[in-house]
């Protein structure tokens, strides 16, 4: 386990692959034994449960709600108590599998004036981070709309897109608006579901930010999205080939 973990957020316009490349980057990582992985379902629709196999037991913004009824109904906590209540009720939420740990956010946090109880969360969910390896964020589609309790701890952008001029231009806006808001260390693209060489180097033409690497269209992708299966048992394909050479360049170096 390392003190400063590598939390990689994977963002961009919705239908572009996010929550398959996260579920697969999020089994890469967890490859190696001796390495902490934890992956984390900012997306509302909590969609990275199903590739990874592991089944939800209760999202943050459950507690969330749980604590801020008992709070209007009169129940008196200092921040001490709310803390290690908070901090109970989480990891009592964190799903388990081997090496990985799994947290689903659900909705983003509603507007209010319970400011304390959404700063302690972000607070926990860095302590919370700081015990893992890797952390692998499967964020939402625009990141305006992104949970702000995970996205400011983000080092790694991986922004993900189609050939499509609509996804590669979210995909920009969305790293313009990150640079802004957050003090990640690297940002890349990542071409997703490409059909040859040839429209991954059509594409490198048009494209300013810096290119993580690219994955061709697959089939079995597909089907597992479509049978609802657990992509740890997706065969070692040209897909996964690929994504290991973009992780070794994106993320290791």
């Amino acid at each position: 386990m390392t003190e400063h973990p590598k939390i990689i957020a994977v963002c961009g316009k919705g239908g572009v692959g996010k929550t398959s490349i996260s579920a697969l980057l999020t089994i890469l990582l967890a490859g190696e034994k001796s390495r902490k992985v934890l992956a984390i379902d900012a997306d509302p629709a909590v969609g990275l449960s199903l590739p990874l196999g592991i089944a939800v037991h209760k999202t943050l913004d459950q507690i969330r709600n749980d604590l801020i009824r008992s709070i209007e109904n009169g129940e008196k906590s200092g921040k001490e108590e709310l803390l290690n209540r908070l901090d109970y009720e989480l990891f009592s939420s964190l799903s388990e599998k081997d090496n990985l740990a799994f947290l689903a956010i659900g909705r983003p946090e509603g507007d209010g004036c319970y400011c304390q109880v959404n700063s302690l969360l972000r607070e926990i969910i860095q302590n919370i981070a700081a015990r893992f390896d890797f952390v692998v964020i499967d964020g939402e589609a625009g990141i305006e709309q992104i949970n702000r309790r995970v996205m400011e701890m983000v080092t790694h952008l991986f922004l993900v897109t189609d050939s499509s001029i609509k996804g590669q231009n979210v995909a920009a806006v969305i790293e313009n608006v990150a640079r802004k808001k957050i003090q990640f260390q690297k940002a890349g693209i990542f071409y997703n579901r490409m059909q040859d060489e040839e429209e991954v180097h059509q594409l490198l033409q048009r494209n300013k930010l810096p290119v993580i690497g690219w994955m061709p269209e697959n089939p079995e992708i597909r089907k597992y999205d479509r049978e609802g299966k657990s992509f740890f048992s997706f065969p070692d394909s040209i897909v996964m080939t690929s994504l290991k050479q973009a992780v070794q360049g994106f993320i290791y170096e």
